[in-house]
């Protein structure tokens, strides 16, 4: 093989490309990086740079140096073939590490062999200065493989070689090279990693025992989580972190709870056996192994952190942008938007977070300024397995952590039964955080004790796998044998740890009363507090939310006024000038009733947060919430710009994701009840696709967790024939969810109205979550035009009659909602229509029952005719019939559909004047 091709590949350069970094490096060694540059100076090749002779040079390197070839050597290829197999282990040496506890690991060539570049063990003892890249200066080639082996090969590998900045890159290699080669811990930090693993054992023994057969995923086989975890909390609190804020599914959570957290053992005793009385009025509840939790704990060095577990559905993952909205809201509000002092932790199982998509979702959301917490830190209970899947039919990735690529961040794979490894890897993703602000991966191969819970058998799936798990020892026996043997302690020591062990596992048996974490409630906290429960009664009617004339006209001069210079494009232009005529005209549309609402609350000093896709101008091109400058691109938002007292207004168009961000933004929603937090949707159909959020946090939360939130949903909806998925927002699905108070579904007609809505949310001495079926042809209907009068007085009125209407002369009531409404006010003006009233109901759930009542004690004499766009099996037709109460109302509306509304133009048309000719048909 020629020389120039036996080394082109050296780090994914070709020759000529490696002759052009040397060449840099001669022509000003500033020009390459430092490890290059100190690989290079290791070389003495001025005799082959001054003769021009590559044969002087390696008779003159030779005789100089006896027994090294490296020196003389044409351009040192030898050299850069250790250099090469050098970063071969850095890239890929991950892949030989002693990962998996359990079985041997499955073979992924890393190219780490000899012959892949070039070298044979004939050379093993030859000396290289290739050393110097690693530290160790000139040494012979099997000294160089064994340093790199004892970094990259032993219970920890590390994934870093795909992260484009150069500079982070070399902190991680720098780190790794420094520490990983030889950490060892003092004694009483091996004690402490000692003591927190017994705890672990001991709370799962004592659950094995004391409630065999009950569900508890448990974390057996992966107990070094929780020395993990309270390693996690004392670095972070070294670096100045004062919140730790922990996210995660059910396996193993009760001991997080237990053993992190600080929840007592009785209180879970307690959920176990049943025996707390739970407060039935204030919803349903949840199980054990999903509630949230809150404490407060002190680190070994005397410092505070504050320890937030956020409550969580079954459904894998879901709770991850929950958990960093929640976070992102505290950063805020708390600590002043510095991310060095609340960190995010989220635990994932190796098959969720390899199978579920909101994980990528949220790993997009990470670096965007709209969604940034500073860095999260993923730590993977990896036990190989999904409920009863083998990690090869889970996975096309080579691991569970893939997504880490995606994003450029550095993943830490290690050997669950390794506790000082463990505490290495996490201690290693604190750091890093801290430093870059950025997410970071701990991949813990473990093993699952029992199948996917404590019922389940194992055997019948992985007969193999589970002998060798029913064989092996738990980690804290591993780690004190471990301990022992080095002599880091002695036999004694072991032996009364041992029965401290024993003592505190028959404590928890017989119940001994453990003295409850004290937390101290923080400011967020008073202020949910102060929050009362909603009734029946709060729904028939609304408090008082208008405003004052001199605040509206200070907004619109606020939404109407650039800075000056500031080039505002001509038409949005026009957008401002109509701003300011309708209000010089005493008049407000739907997108400037809206902006009036978010300003009036900033001037109250209230937050605002509004994202979603194409927020900023809105989908359909009415909100202009934000201004771009033609010519500089500069973005100009007025509502940042009232005076110096308002509150914080943030506005960001989101990444192309509805489940993450809607997730988000209920995690937002839950950090303080004086902020109010919007997602749009850009058409209300694609809601659908945030399922999980909607159906396990925001319709439910408050039953299961005693959660409130007042996150508004805003979802365009309207048929227009704009076809399938552009026309309906599943009001059905919203109302079937609908119970027990716990969401509001409001489909308004009037800006005036709208406008009330919002303010109310935040009017309530209670939150709910508030879903709104936004109009889309409304933002410009002509008669969708309140009077500003109607902004200074008054309320949400939750229904509207018709303010024409004769009860004696009507024959007929059409009860609607939405823009149908504007469809059926056209045809009774053309038609003059005084036999038919037309009744809107602006707020579907929960229903004003007494205002319901009214409007038929109001027409004694008249037929009463539900009408709706959407199909029979869709809309409100379903709900409705809740409170029919022998009233006999019918339906007016599209026949029964599979598909939400038709492709056709033409057949829309025919559709929606047939709806119309029924209605005034008599």
């Amino acid at each position: 093989m020629a020389q120039s091709d036996r080394y082109g590949y050296l780090l994914g350069m070709d020759a000529s490309a490696l002759q052009d970094l040397y060449e840099q490096f001669k022509d000003n060694p500033e020009h390459v990086s430092p490890d290059w540059r100190l690989f290079f100076e290791g070389f003495d090749l001025g005799v082959h740079h001054d003769s021009g002779r590559p044969e002087q040079a390696a008779s003159a390197s030779t005789t100089e140096h006896p027994g090294a070839q490296t020196v003389g050597s044409p351009v040192g290829h030898d050299e850069f073939a250790v250099a090469a197999l050098i970063q071969a282990y850095r890239s890929r040496g991950h892949l030989l590490s002693k990962t998996n506890p359990i079985r041997e690991r499955k073979f992924r060539d890393p190219g780490v062999d000899l012959a892949a570049h070039g070298l044979t063990e004939a050379q093993l003892e030859q000396r290289f200065q290739a050393g110097q890249l690693l530290g160790i200066g000139a040494t012979t080639l099997s000294h160089i493989i064994g340093h790199l082996q004892s970094i990259y090969c032993r219970s920890i590998g590390f994934e870093y070689a795909h992260i484009r900045e150069t500079e982070i890159r070399q902190w991680c290699q720098e780190y790794f090279e420094t520490h990983a080669y030889h950490y060892d811990y003092q004694p009483e930090k091996k004690k402490r990693i000692l003591s927190k693993l017994n705890e672990a054992v001991v709370f799962e023994n004592f659950l094995h025992k004391k409630f065999v057969g009950q569900k508890r995923f448990s974390l057996e086989g992966g107990e070094n989580t929780i020395p993990a975890l309270d390693a996690a909390i004392n670095r972070a609190a070294q670096l100045g972190v004062e919140s730790v804020v922990i996210g995660m599914a059910h396996r193993g959570r009760l001991n997080v709870l237990a053993n992190i957290l600080g929840k007592t053992y009785e209180y879970i005793f307690n959920e176990f056996e049943g025996i707390a009385q739970p407060d039935l009025s204030f919803g349903d509840g949840d199980v054990k192994y999903h509630l949230g939790f809150s404490g407060q704990t002190t680190t070994p060095d005397g410092q505070n952190v504050t320890l937030d577990l956020v409550p969580n559905p079954s459904h894998l993952e879901a709770v991850d942008p929950v958990l960093e909205g929640f976070v992102r809201a505290r950063c805020e509000m708390l600590h002043q938007k510095d991310y060095s002092r609340i960190m995010p932790i989220v635990l994932h199982g190796d098959a969720a977070l390899a199978g579920q998509g909101v994980v990528s979702e949220v790993a997009q959301m990470s670096q965007l300024k709209g969604y940034h917490t500073g860095g999260s830190i993923h730590f993977v209970i990896n036990n190989q397995i999904g409920f009863t899947t083998d990690f090869d039919d889970a996975r096309s990735s080579d691991y569970c952590t893939a997504i880490a690529n995606a994003i450029g961040v550095p993943v830490v794979h290690v050997n669950g039964d390794d506790a000082e490894a463990v505490t290495f890897a996490i201690e290693f993703a604190v750091t890093f955080r801290q430093q870059f602000k950025r997410d970071v991966f701990v991949d813990m191969v473990c093993y699952r004790r029992h199948g996917h819970n404590e019922s389940d058998e194992p055997k019948f799936t992985q007969p193999t796998l589970y002998s060798a798990i029913d064989r092996h020892p738990d980690p804290r026996q591993i780690y004190s044998a471990e301990l022992v043997r080095r002599g880091d302690i002695n036999s004694q020591l072991a032996a009364d740890m041992e029965e401290n062990f024993k003592a505190l596992l028959q404590d928890r048996l017989n119940l001994v009363k453990q003295k409850s974490v004290p937390y101290k409630p923080h400011s967020l906290d008073k202020q949910w507090e102060q929050m009362r429960r909603s009734t029946y009664e709060d729904f028939n009617s609304s408090p008082p939310t208008g405003i004052g004339a001199d605040a509206i006209r200070t907004l619109v001069d606020c939404l109407t006024t650039v800075p000056e210079g500031f080039r505002v494009i001509r038409k949005v232009q026009r957008v401002l000038d109509e701003r300011r005529q309708l209000h010089e005209s005493g008049q407000v549309n739907w997108a400037l009733a809206e902006l009036l609402a978010y300003g009036s609350l900033l001037l109250e000093g209230k937050g605002v947060r509004i994202s979603g896709q194409d927020v900023i101008r809105g989908t359909f091109s009415h909100r202009h919430a934000g201004l771009r400058d033609e010519e500089t691109n500069e973005l100009f938002i007025p509502l940042q710009h009232i005076n110096p007292n308002q509150g914080v207004f943030n506005l960001y168009n989101s990444l192309l994701s509805e489940y993450a961000v809607l997730g988000f933004e209920y995690g937002y929603s839950l950090a303080s009840p004086h902020s109010l937090t919007l997602w749009e949707a850009q058409f209300g159909d694609f809601a659908n696709g945030a399922q999980t959020v909607i159906d396990q946090f925001l319709t439910s939360g408050e039953s299961k967790w005693r959660r409130m939130s007042g996150l508004v949903m805003l979802l365009p909806h309207g048929y227009e024939g704009q076809g399938p998925e552009h026309s309906n927002a599943r009001p059905e699905r919203f109302l079937q969810l609908s119970a027990e108070m716990n969401i509001v579904v409001a489909n308004c007609t009037h800006p005036a109205n709208f406008f009330h809505l919002l303010r109310r949310q935040l009017a309530w001495e209670f939150r709910k979550p508030l879903v709104v079926m936004s109009p889309k042809a409304l933002l410009r209907h002509p008669l969708c035009i309140s009077p500003m009068s109607e902004l200074t007085e008054g309320c949400f009125r939750e229904i509207i009659d018709d303010p024409q209407a004769d009860p004696h002369k009507v024959k007929r009531v059409l009860i609607c909602t939405g823009k149908i409404y504007y469809d059926l006010l056209a045809r009774q003006q053309e038609e003059k229509r005084k036999d038919v009233a037309i009744v809107r109901i602006e707020q579907l759930y929960p229903m004003s029952e007494p205002q319901l009542d009214a409007i038929y004690a109001r027409y004694p004499r008249a037929e009463f005719v539900w009408v709706q766009e959407e199909p029979k099996n869709m809309g409100a037709w379903t709900y409705m019939l809740r409170f029919d109460q022998n009233r006999h109302l019918r339906l007016i509306g599209r026949k029964s559909s599979a598909s939400p509304a038709t492709g056709y133009a033409r057949v829309h048309e025919q559709e929606q004047a047939h709806i119309l000719q029924q209605a005034f048909t008599l």
